[in-house]
């Protein structure tokens, strides 16, 4: 049971990619896809396309042959098959109450349909690009934009609050955040999209009952929340907790939301290293922001009222988009175009004393497909700072990257050596802000202890199944290694160079490896290059993920040769678990003292007089 625990832990939370998957798993998936868009054309759909996946469905566009090319595309949902049935019928809830809405910012619904006992959510398919897309090509948002998108979110959460269907209750969306909202770049309006966590809310924004019935008021009903989980790095506390449904949730997720795309983060925990208030954006706004996200419930609702009630005034003040200057990488970032598609997966090991001491396990009773996905062998038990570091390297993953980051704490500061090749020029400003995040946030860790991530393309990873667990893993023939050749300047000083066993072993990682592997491993340590090797063994499946770039020529076939002897000895690998193994070009520690948070910084008063 602890090999499996270990196991879920392995990858950085986002979906996995299908080069990860077992041949087995990835025919399965591209069967299910391909079924899905075989009966969408049965219903008489074209220009099939698979836009989306998550826990929990697959999410299809088409369009019927008769619309013209200004009639809205159609968004298609289904749910995953092997899900259990109450959850395969959220599909229908999520219909109904989409029936409900009536929001121009809200696509329409236009059809909960069966196919072959398969249920279909068809809906409109908003215009634009979720703004988890636009914030990664472009880093923060411009303040200006930034209050723009709040005003309309504000204006759908007060429509939202009004008594809606037969129920008369207010409707709580329960998973607001960046990639739910779809963005127009031609008109700069957004639309709220995947209402799969939606309820009708059991409270009032006073906290009150919406009931007046004395018999449901002592019924049961009303004890348990009807809350779903949204994304847990964007959902406020007392949704993560279980309380009963309210439109707070809703305001919790949008301050997540618009603090994420003021900062370039893809989460709401950084507030307390990187606070709005050092965002630059109008004082007013950020230090509301700043409210909404306090751990103070009374400042939160205190906050939140005050974003309803005035957004609309805010936003009506003029503001211009402000010429910044060009953002240097507080650590070495390098560019290099690559000629081949990038499948960028994140490792990260040595997280367990990030994790505070003896803290509760709060969540353990939450049975939930994405909490498990996302939280509790992940993240519980950690400080707000220490989950946004966490979630900040996973976002360098979201870019076309290679290489890797070694950060140690000390009680003087932090120490942190990277290795980080962006293969997309035209993504590298947004790169850098993630990088200069990831930075500040563990500038903001006041503790002691050593983190490392690889950065590896999935495409490269090394599949070899076998039959039983007892079996050998034996690597096809003709299976290799890839890697690269570049010459590099010859390092005078050998204590620049990175050792893959600098930090001894890792006690979160299960796998022993066979001595052979280890000593051809020792020698290839002596030879100048770049890499990581990390092996992942599950009772069938073996894969071994790797990125390797040798930066003296004159040893090749050396190099090579090394190469093949690990790949020929994964047949003695007999154990469980991982084991991952990551080496720099040379060491270029770059040193950081401790900071608390970072200084205030507002949008200007006088914008034009900045510009002029």
């Amino acid at each position: 049971m602890a090999q499996k625990t270990q196991l879920q832990q392995f990858y950085i939370p986002e979906e996995q990619s299908i080069y990860l998957l077992s041949h087995d798993d990835a025919k399965k998936l591209k069967d299910w896809v391909a079924l899905c868009a075989a009966q969408l054309r049965q219903l008489g759909y074209q220009d099939i396309e698979l836009i989306g996946k998550g826990a929990y469905g697959f999410v299809f566009a088409g369009r019927l042959p008769h619309q013209d090319s200004t009639s809205p595309e159609h968004v298609f949902k289904f749910t995953r098959i092997n899900l259990p049935q109450h959850l395969q019928d959220r599909l229908e809830d999520e219909a109904y109450i989409l029936e409900q809405v009536r929001h121009p910012r809200v696509p329409r619904l236009v059809a909960y349909q069966r196919a072959h006992n398969q249920p279909i959510l068809v809906m409109e398919r908003a215009a634009g690009l979720n703004l988890e897309e636009v914030s990664l090509r472009e880093g923060r948002l411009k303040p200006r934009l930034v209050m723009r998108i709040a005003d309309q979110i504000a204006d759908i959460l007060r429509n939202l609050r009004r008594e809606n269907g037969p129920s008369g209750r207010p409707i709580v969306h329960g998973d607001i955040k960046p990639s739910n909202l779809v963005f127009d770049a031609s008109t700069e309006n957004i639309a709220l999209i995947d209402w799969g966590s939606s309820v009708f809310a059991q409270l009032d924004a006073n906290q009150q009952f919406l009931t007046t019935n004395v018999m449901e008021l002592m019924s049961d009903n009303l004890q348990q929340t009807n809350a779903r989980l949204g994304d847990v790095y964007f959902i406020g506390e007392e949704q993560l907790n279980g309380g009963l449904s309210s439109p707070r949730f809703d305001e919790q997720g949008a301050a997540g939301t618009l603090y994420a795309l003021a900062s370039g983060q893809s989460c709401r925990f950084g507030h307390q290293a990187i606070p709005a208030a050092s965002l630059g954006l109008p004082m007013e706004f950020a230090r509301m922001l700043d409210g909404m996200l306090s751990p103070d419930p009374q400042m939160r609702r205190k906050a939140g009222d005050h974003y309803l009630n005035e957004m609309p005034r805010m936003a009506r003040t003029v503001m211009i988009d402000l010429k910044e200057p060009p953002l240097a990488p507080m650590v070495p970032v390098w560019t290099r175009p690559s000629d081949h598609e990038i499948d960028t997966v994140v490792y990260s090991s040595r997280k367990s004393f990030l994790r505070q001491e003896g803290a509760p396990e709060t969540l353990n009773d939450v049975n939930d497909v994405q909490l498990d996905r996302y939280y509790k062998n992940f993240m519980q038990g950690m400080g707000e700072t220490e989950k946004a570091f966490l979630a900040a390297v996973s976002r360098l993953g979201r870019y076309p990257v290679e290489g890797g980051l070694a950060v140690r704490w000390e009680t003087d500061g932090v120490y942190i050596d990277t290795s980080l090749n962006l293969h997309d020029p035209s993504l590298k400003t947004a790169f850098i802000r993630a990088v200069n995040n990831m930075v500040y946030l563990a500038q903001a860790i006041y503790r002691q202890g050593i983190f490392k991530s690889c950065l590896f393309n999935a495409r490269n990873t090394l599949h070899i199944d076998r039959a039983e667990p007892d079996q050998p893993f034996e690597p096809e023939p003709g299976m290799q290694l890839k890697y690269e050749v570049s010459a590099a300047p010859e390092v005078e000083d050998e204590s620049r160079v990175h050792s893959y066993f600098e930090d001894g072993p890792d006690p979160e990682e299960f796998l022993v490896l066979p001595q052979t592997i280890i000593t051809a491993l020792e020698s290839l340590n002596d030879i100048h290059h770049t890499g990581m090797i990390i092996f992942e063994a599950l009772p069938r499946h073996l894969k071994i993920h790797s990125h390797y770039r040798l930066l003296d020529p004159d040893r090749e076939s050396e190099f090579s040769h090394l190469l093949g002897e690990i790949l020929s000895a994964v047949n003695q690998i007999t154990g469980l678990g991982v084991s991952g193994f990551m080496k720099m070009p040379y060491k270029d520690t770059r040193f950081f003292p401790h900071i608390e948070r970072l200084p205030e910084r507002y949008y200007p008063k006088n914008p034009r007089a900045k510009t002029g």
